[in-house]
């Protein structure tokens, strides 16, 4: 479904940068000349319907399910503007080419530019506007239907929990021998401080049997080489 999203609005942008209809500009009974009318001036808004369309579908890749309900009526919405920027080229050609003839001639005003200019042809450009607008509607209204049924996002990142073998959650203070001897311990002991021991002096002793516990753990070899 959210291909589907993506497919139709990347076919708006299409459908926007295409030509839509000819007109044809008489002056003072002079011979007709044709202008291409694009979809970029007969329906400005489908660019800015069609990045709406693919923003909505990237958000529906990681929505929950009430913010999918709330995208599919956005695409509604889309759908049904998209429907009308296809409309009005379709049914008013000439005022649709308005600009295209005012940047020709110097004739402004939808009623002067009535009396000069007439519609020539009309490309199927805004017909399969009014179909991508249709299609994105109902994939909108397809989204919030089965919003219920979609799979849940799972976590990139949980959190680890240690169990014993009965099923129970073991604490931060069982985890510190789970081994019981020590040979299951690899051979590390824990590093007791002497009563009479001074405060440098255990430090030193402490990072001695760092480096063995090391040692002992990685058998004399460098994990990281």
């Amino acid at each position: 479904m959210i291909l589907g999203v993506l497919a139709v609005s990347a076919l708006v942008f299409l459908a926007w940068s295409q030509s839509w209809g000819t007109l044809t500009v008489t002056a003072d009974g002079a011979s007709g000349h044709a202008l291409d009318v694009p979809g970029s001036t007969a329906a400005p808004a489908l660019a800015a319907l069609g990045l709406a369309g693919l923003a909505s579908a990237a958000a529906l890749a990681i929505a929950g399910p009430v913010i999918r309900i709330v995208l599919g009526a956005l695409q509604v919405l889309l759908g049904a503007s998209i429907i009308l920027s296809g409309t009005g080229p379709l049914v008013d050609p000439v005022s649709a080419g308005a600009p295209i003839v005012t940047a020709a001639t110097g004739v402004a005003g939808t009623e002067s530019i009535r009396t000069i200019a007439r519609s020539e042809a009309v490309t199927a450009w805004p017909a399969v506007a009014i179909l991508l607008g249709a299609l994105l509607a109902l994939l909108g209204i397809a989204v919030a239907a089965t919003t219920t049924r979609w799979p849940a996002s799972g976590r990139r990142y949980q959190a680890v929990r240690f169990a014993s073998e009965d099923g129970r959650v073991l604490g931060a203070d069982e985890l510190v021998d789970l081994g019981g001897d020590d040979s299951e311990n690899h051979g590390v002991d824990a590093v007791v401080p002497d009563a009479d021991e001074s405060p440098d002096d255990a430090a030193v002793r402490r990072k001695a049997a760092s480096v063995d516990n090391w040692d002992s753990l990685s058998r004399g070899t460098d994990p990281t080489a």
